[in-house]
Formats: C-alpha cells, structure tokens, sequence
C-alpha cells in the first residue's frame, strides 16, 4: 500500500494562512464529525489520542505527547504523528507532520474565530505568552489583519524579549493590565492552570482568543470575563471539556446556555455591535486536524503537479 508522506517544510512552502481559514470554514459546513478524545496523564506529562470522521473528508487520527519538562533539557515539549485516512475505503492516504498540522490547526482556528467576530478595523493585537504558538499568531493575524501593531506579554519578561527579537516591530509590555486595556484584540496562548486575563480589564469592543488551556483544570481567563462577554468557540463539544468553560458552568458562574455559536452554526458567529467583548474559546480538537490535514495534502498535491 502507497500513501504520501508530506513533511514540515514541503507541506509549509504550499500554504498560506487565510486559505487555511477558508478551509477550516468550508469543514464545518459539511456537519458534525464523529469524534472521539482519549487524555492519558503521568504526573505532569500529557498524551492526547484524538480521532475524527466527516463525510467527504476522511478520517484523521492524531497522537500528540505534552512533556514540559522536555524543554529544560533542551528538547521539544510537543509530539506525536498524524494519520489521514480515506473517506471513501479508509486506506492511509498521507502520513503529515504532526508539527505541521498543529501549527496551522491552532493559529488558523483563532484567525478564523477573529476574522468573524472582532471588528474589521482593528488594529493593536496583544500576544499573551510568549510559546511556539505565540509567533505563528503573530503571522496568522498580520495575514488577517495586515495593518495591525503587535505587543507581546510575557510572565517571563526574558521570554518576551527573546520574541520580540525574532520578530521585528514587536514591542514588549511590561504591564499586562495596561497591555490589555489598550488593545482592540487580545490572544492567549499560555499553559496556565489560573486566570491570567481578568474580566475588569476588558474594554469595549474587544475580541478574546483563548487558547492555552486543553484540560478540565486549565483556564486563561476569570469568571468576570466570560460573564462580560458574548461567548463563542470552534465546537461546544472540545471547548466545553476545557477549564475555560467546565469550570465556570459546574460553579454556576455561567448558565450552561451561555455559549452563543460554534463554528457550526457560522451565520451566527458575529458580533452584534460595535461596543460588545466578544470571546472566542479555541479548543482544537481532532475534526480541526481533519480539515487542515485534508487542505495541506490537497495544496501539497496542487504544488507538485
């Protein structure tokens, strides 16, 4: 049996981030994925066994290791593999690096989020966290939003710095606070387990991305921020077993309603005015590796013909 095997750097050369915001809109649109999310721990180590079907994509199974402590030893903290398999026969079709398709899942899900609900005219997007994740957002949302200043906040100002470094025109904020209030777009991708972002800070207008937390005892935000906003996320299945909304419904800090949209339901997924905060929960999920892994063999294919 022969299958394709698409690597970081061919897979990268064929892509662009507001084609792999497109491909993940036209995704949802085909209905609901079956899915199946399997979270193993030992001690502070995470394997996520995440596994999707959609009618006239294929199958996706995706294995992806969470080893912090990794990166003290100079080694990555993430891994694992993807598989695409055929909708039609369920054969292996393409073996796609794993760095790849996360890469452009998680920052082209957040895209996609403010593309439908911050407003058009933004213009000062404040990074909180300084990660991996944090410069592939930097180049998601300049596609998106290409007039855009970025600020970078950092619980490790070192961090911070380090990020602004690889990215000129990047400037640092020392305060987050002061960062936030002054932002029209706010994206968090930290491994936090407590609030960072507090609802107080929030002004007017704004969009919150919320990406770090992928477990139930995880979250980036406090209750008066989610109780402020209109809230949103790629998919009320993957984004309600996170922290950022299980914690808030168990303590009845918000109605179990609360949640406006999904990306499937996309006509809803705007803002209703000018001045309301909306929040976007970015939960991935493995239907979201389903859709990018399809749209990379597919331009992949496309720029080898």
């Amino acid at each position: 049996m022969s299958f394709d095997t698409v690597t970081f750097e061919e897979g990268e050369a064929a892509l662009d981030w507001l084609s792999v915001a497109r491909a993940i809109e036209e995704g949802h649109r085909r209905g609901r994925p079956l899915l199946e999310d399997v979270i193993l721990r030992r001690g502070g180590d995470t394997l996520l066994n995440r596994s999707a079907w959609i009618d006239g994509l294929g199958i996706a199974v995706k294995a992806a290791t969470v080893f912090p402590s990794n990166a003290a030893q100079g080694k990555p903290t993430i891994g694992g593999a993807v598989n695409l398999m055929s909708d039609e026969a369920g054969t292996l079709e393409a073996v796609i690096d794993f760095a790849l398709v996360t890469k452009w899942k998680t920052a082209g899900d957040s895209l996609l989020g403010a593309l439908r609900l911050a407003r058009p005219e933004s213009r000062k997007i404040l990074i909180v966290g300084a990660g991996t994740v944090a410069g592939t957002l930097i180049d998601a949302y300049r596609a998106g939003f290409p007039d855009a200043r970025f600020t970078v906040w950092n619980r490790s100002p070192a961090g911070a710095e380090r990020l602004a470094a690889a990215h000129p025109g990047l400037e640092v904020a020392t305060d987050l606070e002061a960062a936030m209030r002054g932002a029209d777009i706010v994206t968090s991708a930290t491994m936090s387990t407590e609030p960072l972002i507090r609802g107080d800070w929030l002004q007017p207008g704004q969009h919150l991305d919320l990406i770090g937390a992928y477990r139930p005892d995880m979250r980036e935000a406090d209750d008066r921020a989610l109780a402020r906003a209109r809230l949103f996320c790629d998919s009320r299945k993957t984004a309600g077993e996170t922290g950022e909304f299980h914690i808030p419904i168990t303590s009845g800090a918000i109605a179990p309603d609360a949640v406006v949209a999904d990306f499937y339901e996309m006509d809803a997924m705007r803002r209703g005015s000018d001045n309301e905060i909306t929040l976007f929960k970015n939960g991935g999920g493995a239907h979201l590796d389903l859709m990018v892994s399809r749209h990379i063999l597919t331009a992949w294919r496309a720029a080898r013909a």
